[in-house]
């Protein structure tokens, strides 16, 4: 029998579908001959060779090495010297031998048997290439031998026989030591510029493919941070956006997972009370928003068959090119509704008009989302955007959501889930920074996302005694629903008995929503909720229902009724009804016609003393008040309002600032002559003057009017004839 070809016995032996775990050691025998080679094959089947050594062989990174470095094994064997491996297959030859060809000799290894030969033979053959290919690629001469190797690299990788991690880990490892040298090579221009959308795209898989690589950590993360600090329109390179999710993707692989984002996510703010950087929370939101909305993206275009934005980046747009619809299966909830996971927004468009016997709701089976079933064609035309590139369709449109129609609920898939996890988590990170919530509430106005990630950044909002935080918590514009009614007993975020929205109305209540406009939204919208939340004994809903009945919100008799018996069923309500009593009876001693038509307070009064003087007898005719120089502030305003018959109020260098301006504009209404020289007033509060018609005498000096404002109150106030705005912006 003839020369076995090696690469025949390579196919024969792959072609087998047999698989080796790779050797890293092992007892063979070993036979060294050392000759000329036209002498061989003579030598290779003489019937003198019989002189065999049992050694323990290690395969190295380098080479082949003994335990025991005597005889034939003296020295190693590196793989630089070994020019061929081959089966050993003449005719006569020992059996179940591999051959290993180098410079003036041959090295005979003798195996057990034929599946341990073979083993020898794939282990040998790809640590050989492997050290040949670290040698190759270590020291690149040019780009296009460097890409031709990488690719035979990967080719034998995926072809070789050998079933073990490392046969994929190798060669990785070779690349991630190439690519370790081209970032080095490039790190000073990305020190100072964002990388292009092909680089992004690289960065990107491998972040997915190696997310526990040094590469991620060392390289990319100055990257992502320049692209946080510096990136102003993620629209315009989209790949950054996308590039910044995989990295963040790619973090919470580590073993520490969420504690390394968390760790990235205050590097980015840095160690002190206020971020160095104003762009980094908007790139951190858009990022977590848009990564929040890729995990409901193949839902969302399953339900009109539209193409999803992986299809549209693709090129697949034709209509046999993608995906069936989200087969549904439909159940009947029960009554109650059940309430929402995925939140709207206040800039949702409002529902439309449902017939008087509604049909079931359609129902996916699913825990976590609900999701509203559209109806109108237009909001499916507009959900629509034009085929091509990466503009997103708007989540809004997609996934509204409302307690009164039907719905539609959907379980993401375990990979989405996590994903989605991982930005609802850092979401709740930028809430726990002071200097973020007040941007982050505005931010999130418009987004609707998981309910349980959602809620503790709601609390937080109403947790923040700042205006412009929880500010945030109302309507943007109205007939829009915000947090508050969301959240309000009955709502589709509701599931605590109203707790949460009982903070909203306590912070509300407590800031400078304490007026008549914020009482009447309540009258009109969420009465029923406060009530409820009365009868269970929430202090704060008890007092909202006593100032109803104070500032007289409510005219149906019968409502005010229910109102007083709501209050009488509980202890609190109870104790809190018999002081608006006491309080309305000495509003009428007080409203009673008599006492003087003028009063002026000593300087250094307080607000304890205004109210202690205005509780001494009737002050029904008192039209001229001046509380110059003194110390009140705008707490005294809830005195103020009592007096029926005032017209002129000097409130001449006092503390008097925006939230007493603004009760005092809702019932003051005949004042008409107001002095707000050196008081803390602001746009804020003086743009509520607009609604007091009667005056006709303003003075601003030395106040924070801004020349807008002024404009404003001028347009808006007809019989204003005496203005003073001297050391002000409009002046």
């Amino acid at each position: 029998m003839g020369e076995m070809p090696h690469c025949w016995a390579a196919l024969h032996c792959s072609g087998s579908g047999m698989r080796y775990k790779l050797l890293q050691e092992g007892d063979i025998q070993v036979c060294v001959v050392k000759h000329p080679r036209t002498f061989l094959s003579k030598l290779l089947t003489s019937k003198f060779l019989r002189r065999w050594e049992p050694h323990h062989l290690t395969l190295t990174d380098s080479g082949l090495a003994s335990a025991t470095p005597t005889g034939y094994m003296e020295s190693a064997l590196s793989y630089s010297t070994i020019e061929d491996v081959q089966l050993l297959s003449w005719d006569n030859a020992p059996k179940y031998c591999v051959q290993l060809s180098f410079p003036g000799g041959t090295v005979l290894l003798q195996a057990a048997n034929s599946y341990l030969r073979d083993q020898w033979f794939h282990s040998l053959q790809w640590k050989k290439k492997i050290f040949k290919y670290r040698k190759t690629l270590s020291n690149p001469s040019r780009w296009d031998v460097v890409l031709k190797e990488i690719r035979a690299l990967v080719d034998m990788a995926l072809t070789s026989p050998l079933q073990d991690e490392s046969i994929h880990q190798a060669p990785l490892h070779i690349i991630s030591t190439l690519l370790a040298e081209v970032r080095d090579a490039i790190a000073p221009l990305l020190e100072n510029n964002h990388p292009p959308p092909g680089l992004c795209e690289f960065f990107c898989k491998h972040c997915r493919e190696r997310p526990r690589s040094m590469v991620v950590i060392e390289v990319f993360t100055p990257v992502v941070q320049r692209i946080l600090k510096h990136n102003m329109d993620f629209g315009k390179c989209p790949r950054l956006r996308l590039f910044t999710q995989e990295y963040i993707l790619a973090l919470n692989e580590l073993n520490a997972g969420m504690e390394v984002v968390k760790k990235f996510v205050h590097s980015m703010h840095g160690p002190t009370g206020q971020c160095p950087h104003p762009r980094v929370l908007p790139n951190l939101v858009a990022v977590c928003l848009a990564a929040i909305y890729s995990c409901y993206e193949d839902f969302i275009n399953s339900r009109d068959n539209s193409p999803s934005l992986k299809e549209i980046r693709n090129g697949c747009q034709q209509q046999n090119d993608r995906k069936p619809p989200m087969p549904l299966r439909l159940l009947r909830p029960e009554p109650p509704p059940m309430p929402a996971s995925l939140l709207p927004t206040p800039t949702l468009s409002p529902p439309p008009t449902l017939p008087l016997s509604p049909p079931p709701p359609s129902i996916v089976n699913s825990s976590e989302i609900l999701v509203e079933l559209e109806r109108n064609n237009t909001a499916n035309a507009l959900r629509r955007g034009p085929a091509g590139g990466d503009s997103e369709p708007n989540l809004i449109d997609c996934l509204l959501v409302s307690p009164a129609l039907n719905t539609l609920s959907i379980q993401l898939p375990a990979q989405a889930d996590r994903v989605l996890g991982c930005f609802a988590l850092i979401l709740k990170m930028l809430s726990d920074y002071d200097d973020w919530r007040p941007a982050l509430a505005s931010l999130l106005q418009p987004i609707p996302f998981p309910k349980e990630e959602l809620k503790y950044v709601i609390q937080r909002f109403a947790e923040d005694p700042r205006q412009e935080v929880h500010s945030c918590l109302l309507s943007v514009r109205s007939g829009k629903d915000g947090w508050f009614q969301l959240y309000s007993p009955g709502g589709v975020a509701c599931d605590d008995d109203g707790e949460l929205f009982a903070s909203m109305v306590h912070i509300l209540m407590g800031s400078c929503y304490k007026t008549k406009k914020f009482l009447l939204s309540l009258a009109e919208n969420k009465l029923g909720p406060c009530m409820l939340l009365a009868l269970r004994g929430n202090q704060t809903m008890v007092e909202i229902l006593c100032l109803m009945l104070e500032y007289n919100i409510i005219e149906n008799k019968d409502t005010q009724l229910q109102i007083i018996s709501t209050l009488e069923s509980t202890q609190v309500g109870l104790r809190m009804y018999e002081q608006l009593c006491d309080r309305q009876r000495e509003l009428k001693e007080l409203q009673r016609k008599g006492g003087p038509t003028r009063l002026t307070l000593p300087s250094k009064s307080t607000d304890a003393d205004l109210a202690r003087l205005l509780s001494s007898g009737s002050f029904g005719n008192l039209e001229n008040l001046s509380l110059a120089f003194t110390n009140v502030t705008s707490a005294c305003a809830e005195q103020l309002i009592k007096l029926p018959s005032l017209k002129q109020l000097n409130l001449w260098s006092t503390q008097f600032g925006d939230t007493g301006l603004r009760l005092l504009s809702e019932h003051l209404a005949c004042l008409q002559v107001l002095n707000l020289c050196e008081t803390p007033v602001t746009d804020a509060g003086l743009l509520a003057l607009s609604s007091m018609k009667s005056l006709c005498s303003l003075n601003m000096n030395s106040t924070k009017l801004s020349a807008d404002t002024y404009e404003d109150l001028k347009a808006k106030l007809p019989n204003l004839k005496e203005v003073d705005v001297r050391y002000t912006e409009a002046w």
